[in-house]
């Protein structure tokens, strides 16, 4: 894996990922927990290609900037790329805009994990919690 590795999403907007549907506001435009979402969707999979069999990665931080509304039915489009590689911490660019302006931009971090292990620790947890 080597940064500069991009990804490119799009998607129309559906009213299930408006601030009004899921109650982060009242309007029904583009929910900045779904751009969020999205941003980190075309993260992980830009790089699922470069990845262990048995490993993934996990979302541990964002740091986002939501700068213009849209509605539904708006195409969107995502774009991310890698820009640092630290072992197993991954950092990313983000962008996400519509057919007129730039959306929310912002910087995204995952972690390359073992999947088994990472089921193993949370399996440890349940039980110390009598789950």
């Amino acid at each position: 894996m080597e940064v500069g590795i991009k990804g490119k999403k799009e998607r129309v907007v559906p009213y299930e990922q408006t601030a009004e549907y899921i109650s982060s506001g009242l309007l029904p435009v583009f929910a900045t927990p779904c751009m969020i979402q999205f941003m980190e969707e075309t993260a992980r999979v830009s790089v699922e290609p470069f990845l262990n069999e048995g490993q993934s990665t996990v979302g541990t931080s964002v740091n986002i900037k939501h700068l213009a509304s849209t509605f539904v039915g708006c195409k969107v489009t995502c774009e991310s790329e890698l820009i640092e590689i630290d072992r197993r911490r991954l950092v990313f660019n983000v962008k996400v805009y519509d057919d007129k302006e730039l959306l929310g931009e912002g910087v995204h971090e995952r972690f390359i994990i073992d999947n088994a292990k990472f089921i193993a620790r949370l399996d440890v947890k349940k039980q110390e919690m009598g789950l």
